[in-house]
């Protein structure tokens, strides 16, 4: 058994307080009978739930995307360092037993987290073997040159390991801003990568994971849940 609101805001990408405004005016049915109360509960595996007339489709899992500020942890517990995680920071309609951050990014690193109570959709993203690709935009000390873009296409040696191949391309005329693409996770990889051929990144944002991209609409910190038809762009799961 699950709160309506919570399972209206999960299926539906809301927020829980646009899921009681939902309730309050009587738009949401369960089993053709008028919602009353937000904290009212249904049982997933029978009870039919309806807004605005439309059967709704819930998952048994959330998935949420946040734009990670810098100074956050992409971690679950930041108590042994004092630090905030993404976490500390989610808004209370978001929270549910069980959430943790798929991937990681610096501390200093801002943009696209993904954060879920899916165990076995994140160790598939997250697989060496089903590495999702991901996509970043970086502001570089100096411009990069076409002899760094085939570096990174040859893969590149950082320490004793080797990159999969990446794709390095402009988003300035100057070549000082770079979309950088990997399919790899390994630690600090993007800014190893630009320091392996001489170059320093200032700034790094992640802007996309698989094909789904970062909602332009939300501003650091803030996050959304991630749409039914929207996971696949993620990756293969359906």
């Amino acid at each position: 058994m699950e709160r309506i609101d919570k399972i209206i805001a999960s299926a539906l990408g809301i927020t829980r307080s646009e899921a009681k405004a939902l309730i309050r005016k009587k738009q949401v049915q369960k089993n053709g009978v008028p919602v009353k109360f937000a904290d009212e509960k249904a049982a997933l595996e029978t009870d039919r739930l309806t807004v605005s007339g439309r059967e709704i489709e819930y998952n048994k899992y959330v998935y949420i995307m946040m734009n990670k500020p810098k100074g956050v942890i992409s971690s679950t517990d930041g108590s042994k360092t004092g630090e905030k995680t993404v976490l500390d920071i989610l808004p209370q309609e978001f929270r549910r037993r069980g959430l943790f951050p798929a991937g990681r990014l610096d501390k200093d690193t801002t943009g696209f987290v993904l954060i879920t109570d899916d165990g076995e959709f994140a160790h598939n993203i997250l697989s060496p073997r089903k590495h999702i690709e991901k996509t970043y935009a970086a502001i570089l000390d100096k411009p990069f040159t076409p002899a760094d873009v085939k570096a990174f296409e040859d893969g590149l040696e950082i320490g004793s390991e080797r990159c999969f191949p990446a794709r390095l391309s402009p988003l300035s005329g100057d070549c000082k801003e770079a979309q950088v693409v990997i399919s790899q996770g390994m630690f600090h990889q993007v800014k190893r990568m630009f320091a392996a051929r001489g170059l320093t990144v200032l700034e790094l944002k992640r802007i996309k994971m698989g094909a789904l991209e970062l909602d332009p609409l939300l501003g650091e910190g803030e996050c959304r849940f991630i749409k039914n038809d929207e996971i696949a762009l993620i990756s293969d799961k359906k």
